[in-house]
């Protein structure tokens, strides 16, 4: 399925964060793109801009297509619950964001190269889809033949984040998807409630 892969620092400067992780270029122009970016009076945003930039925001920083979002909003509507943390949930379940939590790769968008490129196995047996959704108790590994990339070993070893909701055995390179986060156990500054009122207009 096709991706966002364009430069990713610009994409950050237009949300003012460094929505893909760490990023120096981010950090020396953290203002937004284009001719005017420095400048100070920029027009005031409508209700509707700002709750589709909320949208875009949460869809870059989870490298989802606007169908794809779409599906997981109808989903968490129909789900008991807050619709928009229940949204932001099933965004952390996918296989390519636990195994981004899990520090097997350093971004979502290396995650989704490792899992499409069947590094990654759930449950034993290989997925190499990356929006799989993940059950609490589900065990998500290196494949045995991977377990020595260098790309995965460098990333496990620059990782320092540790979530409550995830484990993970770093001699046998492999975790559990513990329980589905609470919404104070999900880092991202999204304000999901901007996007479901987008959705319901």
């Amino acid at each position: 399925m096709a991706r966002y892969t364009g430069p990713k620092t610009r994409i950050a400067r237009k949300f003012g964060e460094a929505i893909f992780g760490d990023d120096k270029s981010f950090e020396k122009r953290n203002y937004p793109p284009g001719q005017h970016g420095m400048a100070k009076k920029r027009g005031k945003k409508s209700e509707y801009a700002i709750q589709l930039m909320e949208k875009q925001k949460a869809k870059y920083s989870y490298g989802i297509l606007e169908k794809q979002f779409r599906g997981l909003f109808k989903k968490a509507s129909a789900t008991k619950g807050v619709t928009g943390e229940v949204l932001l949930q099933l965004c952390e379940a996918r296989l390519d964001n636990v195994v981004f939590r899990m520090g097997i790769a350093p971004s979502r968008r290396g995650a989704r190269q490792l899992v499409s490129h069947r590094h990654v196995t759930v449950n034993g047996d290989v997925v190499n889809i990356a929006s799989y959704h993940l059950k609490p108790g589900d065990k998500v590994a290196v494949r045995e033949k991977s377990k020595s990339l260098e790309a995965i070993e460098r990333s496990l070893s620059n990782s320092s984040h540790v979530y409550e909701w995830i484990t993970w055995n770093n001699d046998i390179k492999e975790g559990t998807f513990v329980s589905v986060p609470a919404r104070l156990q999900i880092p991202e500054n999204i304000k999901e409630q901007l996007i479901v009122e987008l959705y319901n207009k």
